[in-house]
């Protein structure tokens, strides 16, 4: 069919969208010397465009409702079952909305990317089903995943299983409530400013975004590439950590991995024992103007358990740590901005697999961005402030930044295995009536990110663990290890697990 030719008209457009004037003559000059180019895109268009292969039978399955789907936690019911035998074996896995799974819908909880229906499977889809487990469908989950709370998901918000009207938390809010509820195994998160842990300490489930780089991110739709993260989110320790094992590791397809760090035996590791480690308890993640009392309180009382264990627990300082999210901001507003909205979600200058039909299909939402969540709106609102009145400068400073930040973490990893925090500053709070205003939509989706953005930022490998309730709320404890030793962070992850019923404390 080839590419449709540009009129001069167009042309004119364009160059003037560049800032150049020509006249008549420059453009019908330019008009014949660019034909030889639209030749080659051509060619482009005839070739096949190279995706893996799909090789586990599937059907699209169908939008549940009722009391079949009472949290609003599920998108799609399908079943594509993995091979006879393998690590996750007869475990059921419920897929965030962001991830591809060929031939079943994938809205990414967007009214403008509903009907989308991916030809590819993203690379941790076929590792979990290698493995042996039996995918059952697609999780909902925040617009575009620009919310930590979960009320913004089109059409209607993810309820909280310990408490229905209340938060799950997000952005992988279906996730976290399909494995807190007992609906299914395991699930897989999406985690760019926390929000795998979010939802896991939300929801009291166990959620861990491992070093940046370590599990492949090829076929979930991007956000911004240098804090984009996927990563295992379940009931226990074990099946978290046999859940890593299968899914960490080079694919070829995501250049942002590095070569030489593949999955290690986790769920072996992690029975060694704690006695010995050295814990340092982050003075800066507690006391947040909107942290409760007793959800900071109950950390501290988990943190207070290691001692029991073995382990060698102590405060240490962290100033920068209060800058955190600050670094983080130009980074998700301005990257998230150009690359997942005005770029089509995959943008440019990477060697890693593009997949074309989402970049098709997601422009639409040009035509549509009234039908924007508030959240993500504000954000792009800021970020193009920015791209277009600062160049970008604040976002090329904020990376530059992130390295200080990530040696201030560094620093402190010197002496200590690992380091702990509370999660979130806070327990679930009540979900937005219909029509709230903006001003608590927007604060019920960002108030609860301090503590996990900055380690999107730096990459560090970091977990949310259930360590208590408060008043029916569960409460998470967030574990951060040096790169690439998620092992150590399971290994204080399981003893504490073992040690007493997070529920009871």
């Amino acid at each position: 069919m080839g590419v449709k030719r540009p009129t001069l008209a167009q042309l004119e457009e364009v160059a003037s969208s560049l800032g150049m004037h020509l006249s008549e003559s420059q453009l019908a000059s330019y008009n014949a010397l660019l034909q030889p180019n639209f030749d080659a895109y051509d060619a482009i268009d005839a070739m096949p465009d190279y995706v893996p292969r799909v090789t586990y039978p599937r059907t699209p399955g169908y939008r549940p409702s009722g009391e079949e789907n009472k949290y609003g936690a599920w998108y799609v019911k399908s079943e594509i079952r993995g091979a006879a035998g393998g690590k996750l074996t007869g475990k059921t896995v419920a897929l965030k909305d962001n991830v591809c799974l060929a031939g079943v819908p994938m809205m990414n909880g967007a009214s403008t990317l509903e009907g989308y229906v991916p030809d590819v499977d993203a690379t941790i889809v076929t590792r979990l089903l290698d493995a042996g487990a039996t995918i059952v469908g697609k999780a909902t989950c925040e617009y575009f995943c620009f919310s930590g709370g979960s009320h913004t998901s089109s059409p209607a918000p993810v309820h909280n299983p310990h408490r229905k009207g209340y938060s799950a938390g997000g952005s992988s809010s279906g996730s976290a409530a399909l494995v807190a509820a007992g609906e299914v195994d395991l699930a897989i998160g999406g985690d760019q400013g926390g929000s795998i842990r979010m939802p896991a300490s939300y929801c009291g489930v166990y959620g861990m975004k491992a070093t940046h780089g370590l599990v492949p991110y090829t076929g979930v739709m991007p956000i911004e590439l240098t804090i984009d993260h996927t990563g295992p989110m379940t009931a226990n320790v074990t099946d978290n950590a046999l859940m890593l094992e299968v899914l960490a590791g080079p694919d070829g397809l995501d250049p942002r991995q590095y070569a030489g760090q593949t999955a290690k035996p986790y769920s072996d590791l992690m029975k060694e024992g704690i006695k010995g480690l050295k814990i340092g308890v982050v003075t800066e993640g507690f006391g947040w103007p909107q942290s409760q009392g007793a959800s900071d309180a109950k950390v501290r009382e988990a943190a207070k358990r290691y001692v029991d264990l073995g382990v060698k627990v102590s405060d240490v300082s962290i100033p920068m740590h209060l800058l955190g999210p600050a670094i983080w901001l130009p980074i998700a507003a301005e990257g998230a901005t150009q690359q997942m909205m005005k770029d089509n979600g995959h943008g440019f200058n990477w060697k890693g697999l593009y997949v074309t039909g989402m970049i098709d299909f997601h422009a639409g939402w040009k035509e549509r961005a009234d039908e924007l969540s508030e959240t993500l709106k504000l954000t792009m609102i800021l970020g193009e402030y920015f791209i277009k009145h600062y160049r970008g400068h604040y976002y090329a400073k904020a990376q530059n930044l992130s390295r200080q930040l990530e040696l201030a973490y560094d620093s402190a990893l010197a002496d200590f295995d690992l380091l702990l925090m509370p999660t979130l500053p806070l327990t679930a709070t009540p979900l937005p009536a219909p029509g709230a205003p903006v001003e608590e939509v927007v604060q019920r989706a960002f108030e609860m990110l301090p503590n996990t953005c900055p380690f999107d930022v730096t990459g560090h490998p970091a977990m949310s663990v259930p360590c208590g309730m408060v008043d029916g709320l569960p409460v998470g404890m967030q574990l951060i290890g040096k790169k690439w030793d998620e092992a150590t962070i399971y290994r204080a992850a399981y003893a504490f697990e073992q040690s007493a019923d997070w529920k009871t404390l």
